[in-house]
Protein backbone atom coordinates (compact mmCIF):
# COMPACT_ATOMS: atom_id res chain seq x y z
CA UNK A 1 0.00 0.00 0.00
CA UNK A 2 2.81 2.61 -1.16
CA UNK A 3 1.85 6.31 -0.26
CA UNK A 4 0.79 8.29 -3.82
CA UNK A 5 0.27 11.75 -2.94
CA UNK A 6 0.58 14.30 -0.16
CA UNK A 7 -1.93 17.56 -0.17
CA UNK A 8 -2.59 20.11 2.27
CA UNK A 9 -5.31 22.65 3.40
CA UNK A 10 -5.13 25.60 4.97
CA UNK A 11 -8.10 26.84 6.74
CA UNK A 12 -8.66 30.17 8.39
CA UNK A 13 -11.82 29.31 10.82
CA UNK A 14 -13.19 32.19 12.69
CA UNK A 15 -14.51 32.11 16.45
CA UNK A 16 -17.80 32.16 17.43
CA UNK A 17 -20.52 32.11 20.67
CA UNK A 18 -20.36 33.94 23.94
CA UNK A 19 -17.00 32.72 25.04
CA UNK A 20 -15.64 34.06 22.15
CA UNK A 21 -17.15 37.53 22.65
CA UNK A 22 -14.80 37.49 25.80
CA UNK A 23 -11.79 37.34 24.11
CA UNK A 24 -9.14 39.91 25.22
CA UNK A 25 -8.46 42.90 22.35
CA UNK A 26 -5.77 42.40 19.75
CA UNK A 27 -6.01 38.60 20.96
CA UNK A 28 -6.94 36.37 17.31
CA UNK A 29 -10.50 36.22 16.35
CA UNK A 30 -9.78 33.23 14.34
CA UNK A 31 -8.07 29.72 14.41
CA UNK A 32 -5.67 28.99 11.47
CA UNK A 33 -5.66 24.94 10.79
CA UNK A 34 -3.16 22.90 8.85
CA UNK A 35 -4.63 19.93 7.77
CA UNK A 36 -3.19 17.33 5.56
CA UNK A 37 -4.50 14.32 3.63
CA UNK A 38 -2.31 11.42 2.46
CA UNK A 39 -3.03 9.21 -0.71
CA UNK A 40 -2.58 5.66 -1.10
CA UNK A 41 -2.57 2.91 -3.98
CA UNK A 42 -5.22 0.77 -3.90
CA UNK A 43 -6.11 1.74 -0.41
CA UNK A 44 -7.48 4.59 1.98
CA UNK A 45 -6.40 8.01 2.63
CA UNK A 46 -5.41 9.32 5.50
CA UNK A 47 -6.21 12.81 7.39
CA UNK A 48 -3.31 14.55 9.85
CA UNK A 49 -2.67 18.29 11.28
CA UNK A 50 0.38 19.86 11.47
CA UNK A 51 0.91 22.38 14.24
CA UNK A 52 -0.62 25.19 13.67
CA UNK A 53 -2.01 28.40 14.47
CA UNK A 54 0.60 31.46 13.40
CA UNK A 55 3.42 29.12 12.17
CA UNK A 56 0.64 27.05 9.81
CA UNK A 57 2.35 28.56 6.57
CA UNK A 58 5.77 27.38 7.47
CA UNK A 59 4.61 24.38 8.41
CA UNK A 60 2.88 23.80 5.09
CA UNK A 61 5.84 24.48 2.85
CA UNK A 62 7.95 21.89 5.32
CA UNK A 63 5.24 19.86 3.92
CA UNK A 64 4.74 20.10 0.44
CA UNK A 65 8.93 20.73 -0.32
CA UNK A 66 10.88 19.22 1.89
CA UNK A 67 8.67 15.87 3.55
CA UNK A 68 6.12 15.14 0.40
CA UNK A 69 9.52 13.95 -2.13
CA UNK A 70 10.87 11.79 1.11
CA UNK A 71 7.21 10.50 1.66
CA UNK A 72 6.17 9.55 -2.17
CA UNK A 73 6.66 5.58 -2.50
CA UNK A 74 7.21 4.55 1.38
CA UNK A 75 4.29 1.99 2.59
CA UNK A 76 2.24 3.56 4.37
CA UNK A 77 2.22 0.71 7.20
CA UNK A 78 5.38 1.38 8.27
CA UNK A 79 4.52 4.39 10.46
CA UNK A 80 7.49 3.60 12.82
CA UNK A 81 10.03 3.98 10.15
CA UNK A 82 8.77 6.57 8.37
CA UNK A 83 8.79 8.67 11.58
CA UNK A 84 11.61 8.24 12.13
CA UNK A 85 13.47 8.60 8.82
CA UNK A 86 11.36 11.43 8.38
CA UNK A 87 12.52 13.39 11.46
CA UNK A 88 16.05 11.88 10.73
CA UNK A 89 15.93 13.88 7.23
CA UNK A 90 14.92 16.96 9.05
CA UNK A 91 16.61 17.25 12.08
CA UNK A 92 19.08 19.62 10.28
CA UNK A 93 16.27 22.81 10.21
CA UNK A 94 15.19 21.69 13.90
CA UNK A 95 14.47 19.09 16.17
CA UNK A 96 11.50 21.44 16.90
CA UNK A 97 9.01 24.07 14.95
CA UNK A 98 7.60 23.63 11.24
CA UNK A 99 9.96 21.17 10.14
CA UNK A 100 9.41 19.13 13.35
CA UNK A 101 5.46 19.67 13.13
CA UNK A 102 5.46 18.72 9.35
CA UNK A 103 6.64 15.12 10.13
CA UNK A 104 3.81 14.93 12.94
CA UNK A 105 0.75 15.67 10.98
CA UNK A 106 2.07 12.79 8.84
CA UNK A 107 2.34 10.35 11.62
CA UNK A 108 -1.30 11.51 12.14
CA UNK A 109 -2.49 10.48 9.16
CA UNK A 110 -0.88 7.21 8.65
CA UNK A 111 -2.50 6.09 11.97
CA UNK A 112 -5.53 7.18 10.35
CA UNK A 113 -4.47 5.06 7.59
CA UNK A 114 -3.68 2.06 9.77
CA UNK A 115 -6.97 2.50 11.98
CA UNK A 116 -9.03 2.49 8.41
CA UNK A 117 -7.27 -0.80 7.28
CA UNK A 118 -7.52 -2.69 10.00
CA UNK A 119 -11.23 -1.69 10.31
CA UNK A 120 -10.75 -0.04 13.76
CA UNK A 121 -11.30 3.49 15.58
CA UNK A 122 -8.22 5.04 16.39
CA UNK A 123 -8.81 3.98 20.52
CA UNK A 124 -9.68 0.27 20.08
CA UNK A 125 -6.53 0.31 17.41
CA UNK A 126 -4.63 1.62 20.61
CA UNK A 127 -5.77 -1.32 23.24
CA UNK A 128 -8.60 0.85 24.82
CA UNK A 129 -11.87 0.29 25.82
CA UNK A 130 -15.47 0.05 23.77
CA UNK A 131 -16.16 3.93 24.53
CA UNK A 132 -18.65 5.95 23.03
CA UNK A 133 -17.64 9.92 24.80
CA UNK A 134 -14.66 11.21 26.54
CA UNK A 135 -14.97 13.51 30.02
CA UNK A 136 -13.00 17.71 29.09
CA UNK A 137 -11.69 19.95 31.18
CA UNK A 138 -12.64 23.85 30.07
CA UNK A 139 -9.30 25.12 28.70
CA UNK A 140 -10.00 28.62 29.11
CA UNK A 141 -8.23 31.94 27.32
CA UNK A 142 -6.33 34.44 29.27
CA UNK A 143 -8.90 37.57 30.06
CA UNK A 144 -6.81 39.81 32.99
CA UNK A 145 -9.92 40.87 34.27
CA UNK A 146 -11.25 38.85 37.82
CA UNK A 147 -15.03 40.01 36.74
CA UNK A 148 -14.83 38.13 33.25
CA UNK A 149 -12.89 35.57 34.39
CA UNK A 150 -15.15 34.51 37.41
CA UNK A 151 -17.97 35.14 34.83
CA UNK A 152 -16.80 32.89 32.47
CA UNK A 153 -15.41 29.94 34.91
CA UNK A 154 -19.21 30.07 36.42
CA UNK A 155 -19.98 29.49 33.00
CA UNK A 156 -18.15 26.40 32.49
CA UNK A 157 -19.31 25.26 35.65
CA UNK A 158 -22.99 25.73 34.83
CA UNK A 159 -22.44 23.74 31.45
CA UNK A 160 -21.19 20.83 33.82
CA UNK A 161 -17.55 21.41 33.75
CA UNK A 162 -16.00 19.98 36.50
CA UNK A 163 -12.30 20.55 35.64
CA UNK A 164 -11.64 24.10 34.69
CA UNK A 165 -7.94 25.46 33.55
CA UNK A 166 -7.22 28.99 33.36
CA UNK A 167 -4.08 31.01 31.32
CA UNK A 168 -3.48 33.75 34.10
CA UNK A 169 -0.60 34.70 35.61
CA UNK A 170 -1.86 37.20 38.29
CA UNK A 171 -2.04 35.11 41.89
CA UNK A 172 -4.99 37.32 42.71
CA UNK A 173 -6.82 35.81 39.61
CA UNK A 174 -5.88 32.74 40.42
CA UNK A 175 -7.19 32.96 43.66
CA UNK A 176 -10.66 35.13 42.46
CA UNK A 177 -11.43 31.59 40.12
CA UNK A 178 -10.89 29.74 42.90
CA UNK A 179 -13.04 31.29 45.60
CA UNK A 180 -15.77 31.16 42.31
CA UNK A 181 -15.62 27.69 41.44
CA UNK A 182 -15.84 26.37 44.86
CA UNK A 183 -13.66 24.25 46.56
CA UNK A 184 -14.88 20.82 44.68
CA UNK A 185 -14.18 21.55 41.13
CA UNK A 186 -10.46 21.30 40.05
CA UNK A 187 -8.26 24.01 38.70
CA UNK A 188 -5.18 24.30 36.85
CA UNK A 189 -3.46 26.83 35.57
CA UNK A 190 -1.41 27.16 32.41
CA UNK A 191 0.94 30.26 32.51
CA UNK A 192 3.01 30.28 29.26
CA UNK A 193 6.18 30.48 30.48
CA UNK A 194 6.53 33.97 32.21
CA UNK A 195 8.78 33.74 35.32
CA UNK A 196 12.42 32.85 36.19
CA UNK A 197 12.51 30.10 38.86
CA UNK A 198 12.72 32.38 41.94
CA UNK A 199 9.52 34.40 40.49
CA UNK A 200 7.82 30.97 39.95
CA UNK A 201 8.59 29.76 43.50
CA UNK A 202 7.32 33.32 44.72
CA UNK A 203 3.93 32.82 42.69
CA UNK A 204 3.59 28.98 43.53
CA UNK A 205 3.42 30.23 47.72
CA UNK A 206 0.80 33.32 47.18
CA UNK A 207 -1.52 30.74 45.05
CA UNK A 208 -1.21 27.66 47.74
CA UNK A 209 -4.46 28.65 48.95
CA UNK A 210 -6.28 28.31 45.40
CA UNK A 211 -5.23 24.45 45.61
CA UNK A 212 -4.22 23.87 41.97
CA UNK A 213 -4.15 20.89 40.25
CA UNK A 214 -0.90 21.98 38.81
CA UNK A 215 0.68 24.64 37.58
CA UNK A 216 1.72 24.72 33.62
CA UNK A 217 4.93 25.79 32.26
CA UNK A 218 5.31 28.63 35.11
CA UNK A 219 9.54 28.96 33.78
CA UNK A 220 11.24 30.61 31.09
CA UNK A 221 12.79 28.99 29.72
CA UNK A 222 10.50 25.80 28.51
CA UNK A 223 13.09 23.41 28.37
CA UNK A 224 14.82 24.43 32.53
CA UNK A 225 13.93 20.69 33.46
CA UNK A 226 16.28 21.75 36.49
CA UNK A 227 14.46 24.97 37.23
CA UNK A 228 10.96 23.26 37.05
CA UNK A 229 12.29 21.16 39.78
CA UNK A 230 13.31 23.70 41.99
CA UNK A 231 9.45 24.85 42.16
CA UNK A 232 8.48 21.66 42.38
CA UNK A 233 10.62 21.33 44.98
CA UNK A 234 9.00 24.37 46.68
CA UNK A 235 5.54 22.37 46.49
CA UNK A 236 3.92 23.39 43.32
CA UNK A 237 2.60 20.62 41.27
CA UNK A 238 4.33 21.35 38.37
CA UNK A 239 3.00 20.30 34.42
CA UNK A 240 4.64 21.13 31.28
CA UNK A 241 5.36 19.68 27.64
CA UNK A 242 3.69 21.48 24.77
CA UNK A 243 6.98 22.66 24.01
CA UNK A 244 8.98 19.62 24.71
CA UNK A 245 10.23 18.33 21.15
CA UNK A 246 11.03 14.83 21.73
CA UNK A 247 10.87 11.50 24.04
CA UNK A 248 14.46 12.61 24.91
CA UNK A 249 13.62 15.50 26.18
CA UNK A 250 10.93 14.26 28.05
CA UNK A 251 13.26 11.71 29.42
CA UNK A 252 15.55 14.64 30.86
CA UNK A 253 12.37 16.44 32.81
CA UNK A 254 11.40 12.88 34.53
CA UNK A 255 15.00 12.11 35.30
CA UNK A 256 15.40 15.61 37.10
CA UNK A 257 12.05 14.79 38.45
CA UNK A 258 10.48 17.94 37.30
CA UNK A 259 6.68 17.03 36.33
CA UNK A 260 4.22 15.56 37.88
CA UNK A 261 1.68 16.09 34.52
CA UNK A 262 3.66 15.19 31.21
CA UNK A 263 1.31 17.15 28.60
CA UNK A 264 2.95 16.34 25.13
CA UNK A 265 1.15 18.02 21.94
CA UNK A 266 0.23 15.20 19.75
CA UNK A 267 0.42 17.97 16.40
CA UNK A 268 3.57 18.89 17.60
CA UNK A 269 5.89 15.44 18.38
CA UNK A 270 2.96 13.04 16.37
CA UNK A 271 1.18 10.18 17.71
CA UNK A 272 3.97 7.82 17.69
CA UNK A 273 6.22 9.47 19.66
CA UNK A 274 3.47 10.47 22.32
CA UNK A 275 3.18 6.83 22.89
CA UNK A 276 6.84 6.31 23.28
CA UNK A 277 6.21 9.52 26.16
CA UNK A 278 3.51 7.65 27.25
CA UNK A 279 5.35 4.63 28.08
CA UNK A 280 8.05 6.44 29.67
CA UNK A 281 6.12 8.34 31.84
CA UNK A 282 4.16 5.34 33.47
CA UNK A 283 7.76 4.15 34.10
CA UNK A 284 8.35 7.49 36.18
CA UNK A 285 5.27 7.53 38.14
CA UNK A 286 4.51 10.78 35.83
CA UNK A 287 0.94 11.32 35.13
CA UNK A 288 0.45 12.05 31.40
CA UNK A 289 -2.41 14.49 30.29
CA UNK A 290 -2.02 15.17 26.67
CA UNK A 291 -2.21 18.91 25.25
CA UNK A 292 -4.52 19.74 22.50
CA UNK A 293 -5.04 23.70 21.85
CA UNK A 294 -6.62 23.15 18.33
CA UNK A 295 -9.55 21.53 16.51
CA UNK A 296 -8.43 18.91 12.91
CA UNK A 297 -7.26 15.79 13.13
CA UNK A 298 -4.77 16.44 16.12
CA UNK A 299 -7.53 16.92 18.09
CA UNK A 300 -9.14 13.27 17.17
CA UNK A 301 -5.79 11.79 17.85
CA UNK A 302 -5.69 13.16 20.71
CA UNK A 303 -8.57 12.11 21.71
CA UNK A 304 -8.57 8.50 21.30
CA UNK A 305 -5.08 8.49 22.46
CA UNK A 306 -7.06 9.91 25.84
CA UNK A 307 -9.79 7.52 25.12
CA UNK A 308 -7.51 4.31 25.15
CA UNK A 309 -6.01 5.39 28.49
CA UNK A 310 -6.80 3.20 31.54
CA UNK A 311 -5.77 6.13 33.59
CA UNK A 312 -9.11 8.08 32.05
CA UNK A 313 -6.81 11.49 32.20
CA UNK A 314 -9.33 14.37 31.63
CA UNK A 315 -9.36 15.59 27.73
CA UNK A 316 -8.56 19.29 26.51
CA UNK A 317 -10.89 21.47 24.99
CA UNK A 318 -10.47 24.76 24.62
CA UNK A 319 -13.32 26.81 26.06
CA UNK A 320 -14.56 28.42 22.74
CA UNK A 321 -16.05 27.37 19.58
CA UNK A 322 -15.39 27.68 15.67
CA UNK A 323 -17.86 29.41 13.18
CA UNK A 324 -17.85 25.94 11.77
CA UNK A 325 -15.80 22.71 12.04
CA UNK A 326 -14.76 20.08 9.55
CA UNK A 327 -14.57 17.99 12.32
CA UNK A 328 -18.14 18.57 13.73
CA UNK A 329 -19.48 16.92 15.73
CA UNK A 330 -16.78 15.56 17.54
CA UNK A 331 -15.15 18.88 18.26
CA UNK A 332 -18.35 20.28 20.01
CA UNK A 333 -18.89 19.44 23.35
CA UNK A 334 -22.10 18.51 25.56
CA UNK A 335 -21.40 20.20 28.56
CA UNK A 336 -17.77 18.20 29.76
CA UNK A 337 -18.66 15.08 27.37
CA UNK A 338 -16.96 15.04 24.30
CA UNK A 339 -18.18 12.60 21.34
CA UNK A 340 -15.49 9.91 20.14
CA UNK A 341 -15.93 8.97 16.83
CA UNK A 342 -16.47 4.91 16.30
CA UNK A 343 -15.61 4.60 12.44
CA UNK A 344 -12.25 3.30 11.52
CA UNK A 345 -8.72 5.61 12.18
CA UNK A 346 -9.78 9.08 13.38
CA UNK A 347 -12.99 7.96 12.44
CA UNK A 348 -14.12 11.29 10.93
CA UNK A 349 -12.92 12.90 7.28
CA UNK A 350 -13.58 16.42 7.06
CA UNK A 351 -16.76 17.93 5.63
CA UNK A 352 -15.31 19.09 1.94
CA UNK A 353 -17.98 21.86 2.39
CA UNK A 354 -16.60 23.62 5.46
CA UNK A 355 -12.99 23.24 3.44
CA UNK A 356 -14.30 24.95 1.11
CA UNK A 357 -15.30 27.58 2.94
CA UNK A 358 -12.57 28.49 4.87
CA UNK A 359 -9.57 27.72 2.60
CA UNK A 360 -7.11 30.26 2.30
CA UNK A 361 -3.40 30.37 0.66
CA UNK A 362 -3.97 28.41 -2.28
Amino acid sequence: MKITGLETFLLQIPFSGAAEAEIAAGAADAMNMLLLRIDTENGPSGWGEAFGHGISPATRTALETLIRPMLIGREAGDITGIFRDLQQATHVFGRAGAARYAVSGVDIALWDIAGKVAGLPLHRLLGGPARTEVEAYASLLRYGEAEKLTRICKAALAEGYHAIKLHEIKPALMLAARAAVGPDVALMVDCNCPWSVEQAREVAGKVAPAALRWLEEPVWPPEDHRGLARVRAAGAKVAAGENVASLHEFREFFLAGALDVAQPSVAKIGLTETLAVLALARAHDVTLAPHCAYFGAGYLAALHLVAAMPERPLFERMYLDLEASPFSPFTEARGPMVALPQKPGLGCDPDPAVMARYRIGD
